[in-house]
C-alpha cells in the first residue's frame, strides 16, 4: 500500500525548485510547517535524507533526492494526464498547462495568446515561467516544464520543436540618425556606427553571425542583457542595434523616439518555435495548445 501522497510529493519537487521551504510554501500558497512536515513523512518513508538542510541558507537537495526528484516529476505529470483525460472526456476542456517562455519576446506574445486560449478553454489553468533559453532547456529536460516557446536556436536533440513563426531581424536607429530616413538599410551602411548588442544567448551568436555572413565586424559599445536597455541606449543616441523582437510602439521606457526599418539584405530568420521533451508522451491538453499556437501565429507567416 502506497503511505505517500500526491501533494507531499509535489511539495517535495517545489521545494526542490525553489531550494528553500519559505519559497516553496510562497509558491503553493501554503503554511511552512505543511511543506516541512511533508517532506518529512517522505524521507521517512522512503528511509532517504532528500535534503540538506542549511541554517537559514535554505535546502539542497542530497544525491539521492536529485535521482528521486526526475521520477517524482514524471509522475505528478502523469496523475495530471489522468486527471486531464478524464476532464475531457466530458463536455469541458480543464487542466494546467507549465508554460515557459523565453524572456526577450514573452510580454509581447504570451498575454494575448494566453486570454485568446482561455477564451477557447475557461477551464484551463497556466502556470508561466519567464526565462532565457538555457533555463528553458534545462526545464525542458528535468520535466520542470511541459512546453517553451523559444528560438529554434543551439537546442539539444533531446527536445523537439514545431515551428511556429519566422522573423526577420531589423535595424534600430536613434529617431535623428541620417539613415532612418530611408526605408530600409544595408549592413554595409552600419559597419561603421556604434554597436549595441543585445547579450543573452542564443541571441548574442545570432546576431554576431549575421555580421560574419556579410564578412562585417561590428563595433560595440555596449552590451545588455535587456532588450528595454538596448532600446534605451538607441533612444539616447548611444549607437544602433539589431533586434528581432519588435514591440508595437517605437519609444522607449524613457520617452525616446526611435526608428526601426527592415534590412536591405534577407539574413538568417528567428524561429519561434515550441517545444518540449521528446520523451515526453503530449496530453490531449498540449495537443490542443499546439494546435491553437500554429494558427495563432499564423498571422505572422508569409
Amino acid at each position: 500500500m502506497l503511505r505517500y501522497t500526491l501533494r507531499q510529493l509535489e511539495y517535495f519537487v517545489t521545494t526542490a525548485e525553489c531550494g528553500s521551504i519559505a519559497k516553496a510554501a510562497a509558491r503553493l500558497n501554503v503554511s511552512q510547517p505543511s511543506v516541512s512536515v511533508a517532506v518529512s513523512k517522505l524521507e521517512q518513508q522512503f528511509g532517504l535524507e532528500l535534503f540538506v538542510r542549511h541554517h537559514a541558507q535554505g535546502v539542497s537537495l542530497t544525491r539521492p533526492g536529485h535521482r528521486l526528484v526526475a521520477e517524482v516529476r514524471d509522475m505528478l505529470r502523469h496523475a495530471r494526464q489522468i486527471q486531464q483525460n478524464a476532464e475531457a472526456s466530458g463536455s469541458v476542456v480543464g487542466g494546467e498547462i507549465e508554460l515557459a517562455c523565453f524572456s526577450t519576446f514573452a510580454p509581447l506574445f504570451v498575454p494575448e495568446l494566453v486570454a485568446r486560449f482561455r477564451e477557447r478553454y475557461p477551464a484551463v489553468r497556466f502556470n508561466l515561467q519567464e526565462g532565457l533559453q538555457d533555463t528553458l532547456v534545462a526545464g525542458l529536460l528535468s520535466g520542470r516544464f511541459e512546453l517553451a516557446l523559444l528560438y529554434d536556436r543551439e537546442l539539444p536533440e533531446e527536445i523537439v520543436v514545431e515551428r511556429l513563426a519566422s522573423f526577420q531581424p531589423y535595424a534600430l536607429l536613434p529617431e535623428r540618425h541620417p539613415l532612418a530616413a530611408k526605408k530600409s538599410v544595408s549592413l554595409a551602411s552600419l559597419k561603421d556606427e556604434p554597436y549595441i548588442l543585445l547579450d543573452i544567448p542564443p541571441s548574442r551568436g545570432f546576431f554576431l553571425e549575421i555580421f560574419r555572413r556579410s564578412g562585417i565586424e561590428p563595433k560595440i559599445v555596449f552590451s545588455s542583457p535587456s532588450i528595454e536597455m538596448v532600446r534605451g541606449l538607441v533612444g539616447q543616441g548611444q549607437g544602433f542595434s539589431l533586434l528581432v523582437t519588435h514591440p508595437h510602439f517605437d519609444r522607449t521606457y524613457d520617452g525616446k523616439v526611435i526608428a526601426t526599418r527592415p534590412l536591405v539584405q534577407q539574413t538568417i530568420a528567428g524561429d519561434i518555435c515550441l517545444a518540449r521533451l521528446r520523451q515526453a508522451r503530449p496530453t490531449r491538453l498540449m495537443q490542443l495548445f499546439r494546435d491553437f499556437c500554429k494558427d495563432w501565429f499564423a498571422r505572422y507567416t508569409d
